[in-house]
């Protein structure tokens, strides 16, 4: 799940204060479990903007703010309405994908921090780096790469105290984590593989994946 906070009200106001008739466009998923994009926070921005002065043209909540064709098939509201800019309440892909469908400004009410774990509603966990090279078969299902703070794929640095990381003592060593995982499924000889040092160089920006084999 891509986990995203708001930003200040003030800078979205900011953003938007040479408009107005504006547009909302949250997202009933990720944003929704947020607490970010989802019918009640488009609700208090949408009384927000109209306190000062705005008219809020629309407000359109896509099932997931990140499918293009979707997106763009839920647009097609605002076709009639003169429009002047749109509020993305999603993901930064979710900004993008509304903006590739719009030729008007869009502007994000969000930053999006991290692909991460519900751990209970309200509180996420960054889990995943998304670096595109997995080792989770062999560290236990624990992220080297997100859950320790130097990325190290090959054991732990000597700096942890007490199971505690020597760079943020809030956090486990992800290694000791990993150990005790490996332990307790009974693939401890894991640490004796030696996995290759990460290349965070390997790819170009931006990246496709293309399933169906189509140029």
């Amino acid at each position: 799940m891509i986990i995203s906070q708001k930003k200040p009200i003030e800078e979205v106001l900011e953003s938007v204060k040479d408009f107005d008739k504006i547009a909302i466009v949250g997202c009933k998923s990720c944003a929704t479990q947020c607490k970010t994009g989802g019918e009640e926070e488009a609700t208090e921005l949408k009384e927000i903007l109209e306190g000062q002065g705005k008219t809020v043209t629309a407000i359109i909540m896509p099932d997931e703010s990140c499918q293009k064709l979707l997106v763009k098939k839920e647009l097609k509201a605002l076709k009639d309405t003169d429009t002047q800019a749109v509020i993305s309440m999603a993901c930064g892909d979710g900004v993008q994908t509304v903006a590739v469908n719009q030729k008007i400004p869009v502007f994000p009410s969000n930053n999006t921090m991290f692909l991460g774990q519900i751990e209970r509603i309200g509180i996420f966990n960054e889990a995943c780096r998304m670096c595109g090279d997995c080792v989770l078969g062999v560290t236990g299902g624990i992220c080297p790469i997100t859950k320790c703070a130097k990325s190290l794929v090959n054991g732990p640095c000597g700096g942890a105290k007490n199971g505690k990381c020597e760079v943020n003592p809030d956090n486990n060593c992800a290694w000791i984590d990993i150990y005790n995982k490996l332990v307790e499924t009974g693939q401890v000889d894991n640490l004796l593989k030696t996995n290759p040092v990460k290349n965070h160089s390997a790819y170009a920006y931006p990246r496709q994946i293309n399933i169906k084999g189509e140029k």
